[in-house]
C-alpha cells in the first residue's frame, strides 16, 4: 500500500467537490473502498510491460464512422432534465476551486 491513504476528510472532500453528501459511516466505507481500488492500481503499476511493444498496434486499420453533424428536432426533450438555461445554452455551477 502506498504511503498516502485515503480519510474520511478526503472523501469529504471528493464529496464537496462533486456535490455529494455522505454520512460518517458512508465517508468511512468509501474510505476503506477508495483504498482497495489505489491498491489494485498500485498492483498493476508493478507490472512489467518491458518487453511490450506500444507501437505495435499502431499497424492496425481501425475503421471509422463518419462525423456527421445532426439536428435534434426534440429540443424539449433534450432540454427537460436541465436546471438551468441561458441564452439556448446550458448554465452549469461553477465548480473549480
Amino acid at each position: 500500500m502506498s504511503d498516502k491513504h485515503v480519510d474520511i476528510d478526503t472523501v469529504k472532500y471528493i464529496s464537496k467537490l462533486s456535490k455529494l453528501k455522505f454520512t460518517d459511516n458512508e465517508a468511512k466505507k468509501l474510505a476503506g473502498e477508495f483504498e482497495a481500488i489505489l491498491g489494485h492500481f498500485e498492483t498493476i503499476d508493478k507490472v512489467d510491460l518491458s518487453d511490450i511493444n506500444v507501437n505495435e498496434f499502431d499497424e492496425v486499420n481501425t475503421e471509422f464512422r463518419k462525423d456527421v453533424p445532426k439536428v435534434f428536432e426534440d429540443k424539449k426533450k433534450l432540454m427537460q432534465n436541465v436546471k438551468s438555461l441561458r441564452d439556448g445554452a446550458i448554465e452549469v455551477p461553477k465548480i473549480i476551486e
